[in-house]
């Protein structure tokens, strides 16, 4: 059996699905055919059949890649900030580093005091940060960095991981 990279798996998941897709749509296509009564309709170089055999057989690659994919990303760990994570926790972490930022970049592009027009007819109301942007601002930058940091250590651990499937179907 061939071998390939756990990076490799993850864009040949995408092209799997994709194909996925694209043979259902083929399938759909091949099922019904509008004829007048009477006329025979015209025979298509594939047929229902031989689309659902080839569904299938993408479908169960599938299936086999996601089972030696998630093994892969619960066996084998990366080291951050010095702490052991399994892959899978790594990006769980990573993606919640993005959020993170987003809220603090949110929060650090915020005015420290600002009018609130609307409110009131009489009196004047501002909305008050009660926070000091900038900090939040700065606190983002350095989130953003830790999460790209964490995103090339789990790529690099993704390219030295190697699983037991045959891609030559694909490639």
């Amino acid at each position: 059996m061939g071998k390939i990279t756990l990076a490799e798996a993850v864009k040949l998941k995408s092209i799997l699905t994709k194909n996925i897709h694209e043979l259902e749509d083929e399938i759909r296509r091949l099922a019904f055919t509008t004829i007048e009564r009477g006329q025979v309709p015209e025979k298509s170089p594939r047929n229902v059949q031989a689309v659902d055999e080839e569904l299938e057989m993408i479908r169960k690659d599938a299936r086999l890649l996601d089972k030696l994919m998630y093994r892969a990303n619960i066996d084998h760990t990366i080291t951050f900030k010095n702490e052991k994570l399994t892959i899978v926790e790594a990006i769980e972490l990573a993606t919640q580093l993005r959020a993170k930022a987003r809220l603090y970049k949110e929060f650090g592009a915020a005015k420290k005091e600002e009018i609130q027009y609307g409110y009131s007819d009489n009196t004047t109301v501002y909305q008050v940060a009660l926070f000091e942007p900038e900090e939040y601002r700065l606190k983002a930058v350095q989130i953003e960095k830790e999460a790209h940091k964490l995103s090339n250590l789990i790529n690099a651990k993704n390219y030295s991981i190697e699983l037991d499937f045959d891609d030559e179907k694909y490639f």
